[in-house]
């Protein structure tokens, strides 16, 4: 005779290491594990990878928050890529680095994890890289996301500013430029630079930019938008895509190289290989032509 779903949840070992208010903090060594009783109260800490197959398992019981495993990323960001899954639905989720918490075991992750990735939900409760778990489930526990419209998220930030107002601004595309930044900034963003990136590029006539290459793509449109925006003379570059990832502008100015520029860039002393921050800089010192 087949299980009732209450006998099955059962046989899903799971420890409440902690409780507050009615919320609960639960270790588990699966994401298979968590079930109905975590759903609405729980942040869940389950020691399986939280890739995508893993999300599905444990979006279907809308826990409150999520502290999985990272598998150390892996191949193609599979250990992590359920993150973005979660964030969609709103649930806050992070994950261990694979080498402070042992696979498969809960217990392990929750009492020696360190943080290493986060979604931006659990951003918004402050959870951060480099946390201990155990803190960043308190978090997650007592806080509840401050921005429920996870598409609403706009990450802008200023790095650098000279005596006369000018300013290096770091977003994530160039679509949330401002009205202060019309020849007064240098944008650094992560959207590609092709055809329609150009015309959001002309709109905003920041005092020069830099955007992603969209790995180049057919016909080199990853980047057709350079030469559009020298007719114009706006100063631009690409951020190689094989050194960042496209849509994060704030690891693209970490990491990021150069992988093309326009002429009116290379006037400002851009060099293809360059730091994406040293050509920030270079863009923001280098006067019109």
């Amino acid at each position: 005779m087949s299980k009732t779903l209450l006998e099955r949840e059962q046989d899903h070992p799971q420890e409440v290491v902690a409780e507050r208010g009615g919320r609960r903090i639960v270790t588990m060594d699966s994401a298979r594990y968590v079930d109905a009783r975590n759903t609405g109260r729980d942040v869940v800490v389950p020691a399986s990878y939280i890739g995508v197959l893993p999300a599905r398992m444990i979006a279907i019981h809308r826990p409150r928050g999520v502290i999985g495993h990272d598998a150390c990323v892996g191949k193609y960001g599979a250990g992590i890529a359920g993150l973005w899954y979660l964030e969609a639905l709103g649930i806050p989720a992070a994950t261990a680095d694979g080498m402070t918490a042992d696979m498969g075991n809960g217990a392990d992750l929750y009492a020696s994890g360190v943080v290493s990735h986060v979604n931006y939900v659990a951003e918004t409760c402050g959870v951060t890289v480099g946390m201990p778990v155990t803190e960043a489930a308190d978090l997650l526990l007592d806080r509840d996301p401050t921005d429920a419209e996870v598409g609403n998220k706009i990450r802008r930030e200023v790095v650098e500013t000279l005596p006369n107002g000018r300013r290096v601004v770091v977003t994530d595309s160039i679509v949330w430029a401002y009205p202060e930044d019309e020849n007064t900034s240098v944008l650094v963003t992560a959207g590609h630079t092709g055809r329609s990136g150009a015309k959001f590029l002309l709109e905003a006539k920041p005092w020069g930019f830099i955007c992603h290459d969209g790995g180049m793509s057919k016909n080199r449109s990853g980047i057709a938008g350079l030469a559009t925006a020298d007719e114009a003379g706006l100063p631009g570059a690409c951020i190689d895509g094989t050194t960042a990832p496209i849509g994060d502008a704030f690891l693209g100015y970490a990491q990021g190289l150069i992988g093309a520029h326009n002429d009116a860039a290379a006037r400002r002393g851009v060099e293809v290989g360059m730091t994406v921050r040293e050509a920030a800089h270079k863009l923001l010192v280098g006067e019109q032509p």
